[in-house]
């Protein structure tokens, strides 16, 4: 135990060493609360590679991915990034075979259409999945059939579960 009358230790009261804990949790100046990327309200508060999730059609595996092809610190916060730390994660996001990432690793994989493996995200993974469901209902698959009635696609047992619209009650016997 230091004795602080006697030794030449300068020792802080309680206080000051709380406004010093204050400022490392102050935001800097260019910190935005909310960004706008590809179409999506990002929150600026979540770390990089949990807000660029927001986005449809980018999970958690491929934002930390996107985030070290683009040398982005995935400690740093969304609202912290630069202008060009924002357009190199886009970049990076769009065109995820010129930065090397495999195909097993994107969401549109040997497209019908042009046989081209793609990430797709936002607006566009919401066209391309109403399109694929359109086709298979206008070639009368039996996906696309069950697509059409509304029931299970996967092989799911529909006797007892999934049920919707008028109940039907017991009735009794006079």
């Amino acid at each position: 135990m230091v004795n602080c009358y006697d030794s030449e230790v300068e020792v802080q009261p309680h206080a000051q060493s709380l406004r010093d804990e204050e400022a490392d949790l102050m935001l800097p100046e260019k910190f935005q609360h909310i960004l706008r990327v590809m179409n999506t309200n990002i929150d600026g508060q979540l770390k990089i590679m949990y807000a660029i999730t927001s986005i449809k059609g980018v999970g958690r595996r491929y934002a930390n991915v996107v985030c070290k092809k683009a040398d982005i610190d995935l400690n740093k916060r969304a609202g912290e990034l630069t202008e060009d730390e924002v357009e190199k994660l886009v970049t990076v996001m769009s065109n995820p075979r010129q930065y090397k990432i495999p195909d097993w690793f994107l969401n549109r994989q040997k497209d019908v259409d042009d046989g081209k493996h793609s990430q797709l995200m936002s607006g566009a993974l919401e066209t391309k999945l109403r399109e694929d469901l359109e086709r298979l209902k206008r070639i009368r698959s039996h996906r696309g059939i069950r697509h059409y009635w509304g029931l299970r696609v996967r092989g799911q047992h529909t006797r007892t579960t999934g049920r919707r619209g008028r109940t039907v009650g017991v009735s009794r016997k006079k």
